[in-house]
């Protein structure tokens, strides 16, 4: 299978700039050639004009299962939102009603240009098979908690998912451990997770970490240290941390990550809807680190749109910080895409260049949000929308192509969870 973007304009991430009329050949599942009027056999040939094409983007922190909850439990803090409303539905959820609101968040995602998504959830088997279902690339992180006593069973579960399903359906699924959060794991379960990380599971885990006050002042009464700091004193910061929000981040812990494998993961919407406050973006960017892109779950977005989110991360900042230079489109744009790559572990993906996996997103210019064709890098986080995204490609084949999900019928998924949304609410 090999694919021909012929003559289409590209987001060239390195130099920072758009390259126009130019050809990109897709061998198998990479980016064989890149350049003018390209003599190639291919078989297919897609017409570029009036297009532009980026690295596929990578949604580097998400909740897929939670499409339920999607204006279900809204204005209120995180701990009474957790506690009240969605621990308690979330108890009534099963395998396959996971399975089906996985794969509606991930229709969305695909329809806003995302690629790769990290989730973390529970039925985690079945998110993979979502995954394998729709083409799309996943990483899969069982969210991991022994405060309901179910530690060891959880472990075994995620043993159990690595050995099933790590770089199947031609590498596109990895498999991860996600301890939830400092305050949902005894410290021994933590110390337990960062040895299986280290042993087992390549290194790299998901967390979510000091996304509020109240889990920053909980942590300062119990163990005299902030949660970063509370986390390198166990050893977890010796792995590769997938770190989702990082909303209050201190200039001491900032200073502990820079140089470790430390990749916090950027969710304005959530962290402004849920009022935790705003990630230091910018200081984060200014000291080196590999700061990427999410959207959370949709019980606290209420959606997984990523170009909405990168909008909204690129404004925000700018009044946070009183400086309209801060955090500019460009680096908004390598949030989304190489940063995220590196977060997830990939070396090879999230750039445009020859050798790379084929993963893209191709955008209509012929759209109001494209016009005038100003500066199409501004264009892509501050006006751009979902709708403008008219294919996405992921590991050299086609998943979305004008605006059609190729790999199943998305009124009959919609159908279905309204169906089991209304019977989860009986149970």
């Amino acid at each position: 299978m090999s694919i021909l973007l012929r003559n289409i304009s590209f987001l060239d991430i390195e130099n920072e700039e758009i390259i126009n009329n130019i050809d990109i050949y897709i061998e198998g599942n990479k980016i064989s050639k890149i350049g003018k009027s390209l003599d190639v056999d291919a078989t297919e040939i897609y017409n570029g004009e009036n297009k532009l094409v980026t690295p596929g983007f990578i949604n580097a922190h998400t909740h897929l299962g939670m499409s339920y909850f999607r204006n279900y439990a809204d204005d209120l803090n995180l701990m009474d939102w957790l506690n009240n409303e969605i621990w308690p539905i979330e108890a009534k959820l099963n395998a396959e009603d996971i399975y089906y609101s996985s794969l509606l968040s991930i229709i969305e995602n695909i329809k806003s240009g995302v690629s790769t998504f990290c989730d973390m959830y529970y039925e985690m088997d079945r998110v993979a098979d979502a995954c394998i279902e729709t083409g799309i690339r996943g990483v899969i992180t069982r969210g991991l908690t022994d405060i309901d006593g179910k530690g060891e069973e959880k472990l075994e579960e995620i043993d159990e998912l690595y050995k099933n399903y790590n770089n199947k359906s031609n590498g596109r699924v990895k498999v991860y451990p996600a301890p939830h959060a400092i305050y949902t794991c005894s410290e021994d379960f933590l110390k337990e997770i960062t040895r299986r990380t280290n042993e087992l599971y390549d290194g790299i885990l998901h967390v979510h970490l000091s996304e509020t006050l109240t889990e920053v002042n909980d942590c300062k009464k119990e163990h005299g240290m902030t949660p970063i700091e509370y986390v390198e004193s166990i050893g977890m910061l010796d792995s590769h941390v997938i770190a989702a929000h990082c909303t209050h981040i201190t200039d001491r812990e900032i200073e502990i990550v820079k140089d470790k494998e430390f990749y916090p993961v950027y969710n304005p919407s959530s962290n402004l809807k849920l009022a935790s406050g705003f990630t230091p973006v910018q200081k984060l960017l200014d000291n080196g680190i590999t700061v990427a892109i999410g959207t959370d779950g949709d019980s606290s977005n209420n959606n997984q749109d990523i170009l909405e989110e990168m909008h909204i991360g690129g404004i925000v900042n700018k009044a946070v910080e009183m400086d309209e230079k801060a955090v500019k489109a460009i680096e908004i744009l390598k949030m989304a895409t190489v940063n995220g790559a590196k977060a997830m572990g990939f070396e090879n993906l999230g750039l445009i260049k020859e050798g790379y996996l084929a993963d893209l997103t191709i955008f209509n210019l012929d759209s109001n949000s494209f016009t005038p064709r100003n500066n199409l890098i501004s264009a892509l986080v501050y006006s751009a929308n979902s709708d403008d995204v008219s294919c996405t490609i992921v590991d050299g084949k086609f998943i979305m192509k004008d605006r059609q999900i190729l790999s199943l019928d998305e009124s009959k998924v919609r159908k279905i969870v309204n169906d089991r949304w209304e019977d989860i609410k009986k149970r």
